[in-house]
């Protein structure tokens, strides 16, 4: 679990730089900004390519932290398990050290879940290249893992993720992921749950209790990991 207490940035730079490092796309963008900056992604992208490549991009921007979210399990700030669709070199890599400045590390998905929270229990499912799942609960992060667990043939990243998109066809893929809405509410009892990720836009008329999350999110969660606990709700 992550709790929502962090450590203001430097006070002499106080603007934040997010990073959303995705399966084909490192999108960055500064803490009161409004230019978004990114660079291709892919298998061959190593932590080092995606630091230089951001560096790169935003050397013109003051920033005195930064928070990156990585498409992998994160504890303490580090990568535990290296990305399906990167490169090799995340497990333990050193961001702060990398990036010269205070560094915040989060799994993609529970970034981008930050940036959704209204408060209470959420649910966050990323519908993207594969499914990323998070939940916050009274302002706690829980990153998960629910992508691989096992669902009709196959695993819930095969039915919604997407391989499953392309292979079933949009209109039963939608089907398909509101089932999973139902069955992994039905199991964590989330009061709402949020879907986010590129493919969600593909989405049709929602139950009640989901909405759909905007695209500004992820940043928005990796701003808010500097803010004060009281002001993320």
């Amino acid at each position: 679990m992550t709790e929502l207490d962090h450590p203001p940035a430097d006070p002499e730079a106080p603007e934040v730089l997010a990073v959303d490092v995705g399966g084909s796309h490192v999108k960055m963008l500064v803490n009161g900004g409004d230019e978004r900056r990114r660079f291709a992604s892919g298998s061959d992208l190593t932590p080092e390519r995606m630091v230089s490549g951001v560096l790169e991009r935003t050397g013109d921007w003051e920033y005195g932290g930064v928070s990156v979210g990585v498409p992998a399990p994160v504890l303490d700030d580090r990568v535990v398990r290296e990305p399906v669709n990167l490169g090799p070199g995340w497990v333990g890599f050193d961001f702060a050290r990398a990036f010269g400045k205070p560094t915040k590390v989060l799994n993609d998905a529970a970034m981008q879940a930050f940036g959704s929270y209204a408060g209470g229990r959420m649910l966050f499912l990323g519908l993207g290249t594969g499914l990323g799942s998070t939940m916050i609960v009274e302002g706690i992060i829980e990153p998960m893992e629910l992508a691989h667990l096992p669902f009709k043939k196959g695993t819930y990243e095969d039915y919604v993720g997407a391989r499953g998109l392309e292979r079933l066809g949009k209109k039963k893929w939608r089907k398909v992921v509101l089932e999973v809405v139902r069955l992994l509410s039905a199991a964590l009892e989330p009061e709402y749950v949020v879907l986010g990720g590129g493919n969600a836009k593909l989405l049709g008329e929602l139950p009640e209790s989901v909405r759909l999350g905007h695209n500004e999110d992820a940043f928005l969660g990796g701003f808010r990991l500097w803010e004060p606990p009281e002001r993320t709700a």
